[in-house]
C-alpha cells in the first residue's frame, strides 16, 4: 500500500476531483455558505440620493486607506455610482434589517419618510443609526463582466455606532451568534 500524494491532500484529495464544473449557479451556491457583512452605498446625483445594499465591501488597503464594492451597471444606482465623486459606505447593524431589504429592493423608495439620513461631508448622503459610516473619493471604476468593481478611497468617517453587526447568508439578513 502507498501512502497518498501530497498533492492529492493539500488539493483536498478526491472531493476536489468530483468538483462540479464552473458555472454561475456554482458561484451563487457556495457564496451562499458565505457569511457576509451588510453595508449600503449611497451617493448624490444632483441633489437626488441614492443607494443600494452590497455585501461585497472590502477592505483594501489601509495605506492609502481604500476599499472596495461591486454595483451591477443594469442597478439604477449604477448612473449615479458611475458619476460620483465621493460615495458613502454604512456599516448596518443587526437592528436594521429592513432597511438593508430596502435599500435591496428594486423600485423601492429608499430615501423615503422611513429612512432617517442627512447630507453628509462631500454631500454624500450619511444614513442615520448605523453601527459606523465612511465617506469616500471614488479612484477607480473597473469592469468585471456585467458590474463594475468600485475603488475608494477614506476621507472621512466615524466608527462609533452601538450594536452587533447585520450579516447576509443564505439568501437572509441574519444576526451575528456567539
Amino acid at each position: 500500500m502507498t501512502a497518498p500524494s501530497v498533492l492529492a491532500t493539500t488539493a483536498g484529495g478526491p472531493a476536489a476531483d468530483a468538483g462540479l464544473p464552473g458555472s454561475p449557479e456554482l458561484l451563487r451556491s457556495v457564496f451562499r455558505r458565505h457569511a457576509a457583512g451588510v453595508a449600503v452605498i449611497t451617493a448624490a446625483d444632483g441633489e437626488r440620493p441614492f443607494g443600494f445594499t452590497a455585501t461585497s465591501l472590502s477592505s483594501v488597503a489601509a495605506e492609502p486607506p481604500l476599499l472596495s464594492f461591486s454595483v451591477g451597471t443594469g442597478s439604477s444606482s449604477w448612473p449615479a455610482i458611475a458619476g460620483a465623486g465621493h460615495v458613502g459606505v454604512h456599516i448596518l447593524g443587526e437592528h436594521q434589517r429592513e432597511l438593508a431589504a430596502t435599500f435591496a429592493t428594486s423600485g423601492a423608495d429608499r430615501f423615503g419618510p422611513g429612512t432617517a439620513w442627512r447630507t453628509g461631508p462631500e454631500g454624500v448622503p450619511l444614513l442615520d443609526g448605523v453601527l459606523a459610516w465612511l465617506v469616500c473619493r471614488v479612484v477607480a471604476r473597473v469592469p468585471a463582466g456585467a458590474h463594475r468593481v468600485v475603488l475608494a478611497e477614506v476621507v472621512a468617517g466615524d466608527p462609533a455606532g452601538e450594536g452587533r453587526p447585520l450579516l447576509y447568508h443564505q439568501g437572509r439578513f441574519n444576526g451575528l451568534r456567539d
